[in-house]
């Protein structure tokens, strides 16, 4: 088993709105494994954060993609940290990635003051510029397509990405 398409992307470029988009395209099951997450610890990313450490999410998280990823037969959006691992790295080279790439701009505006995201708290914008510039290129690395999201809506990028689909057949 293997998912359709895995999307990785930073936060703000819309992962788990596209996947529920591209999943109801191609009748296909969705999964977030940050929504696994937060269904095994029965809290919030952010309060796992805060209560048990990001070493605690890192490891949880590893675990859930790699269940996701060796069960799941659908659509499948990665929390925007998981390609930090390599051995995730490693695991997502034989599957069919889309990046969706998004601008500091474009992230900002998205993404807002969200306080469910725990590594943004302070200065959004200036996390979110260190986030993006340190995991880039890890995102590009495992990428089979690229997609900037930066002036399309949830429904284009979708479109995008099953495009993407059909280009891979």
């Amino acid at each position: 088993m293997s998912p359709i398409v895995v999307l990785v992307g930073p936060p703000g470029a819309g992962k788990t709105t596209v996947a529920t988009a591209v999943a109801a395209r191609l009748g296909a099951a969705m999964r977030d494994t940050d929504e696994d997450i937060v269904r095994a610890e029965s809290m919030s990313v952010a309060e796992v954060f805060i209560d048990k450490g990001e070493g605690y999410f890192r490891e949880r998280e590893t675990a859930a993609v790699r269940d996701a990823l060796a069960s799941h037969e659908g659509v499948l959006a990665l929390g925007g940290g998981a390609v930090i691992n390599r051995n995730i790295r490693e695991l997502l080279k034989a599957e069919c990635v889309v990046f969706l790439d998004v601008g500091l701009t474009a992230a900002v505006k998205r993404v807002g003051m969200n306080a469910n995201r725990p590594l943004l708290l302070g200065n959004v914008r200036a996390q979110l510029k260190l986030l993006m510039d340190e995991r880039r290129v890890l995102y590009g690395e495992v990428a089979s397509f690229i997609i900037d999201t930066d002036d399309l809506d949830a429904e284009q990028v979708a479109e995008s990405v099953v495009a993407c689909l059909q280009e891979k057949m």
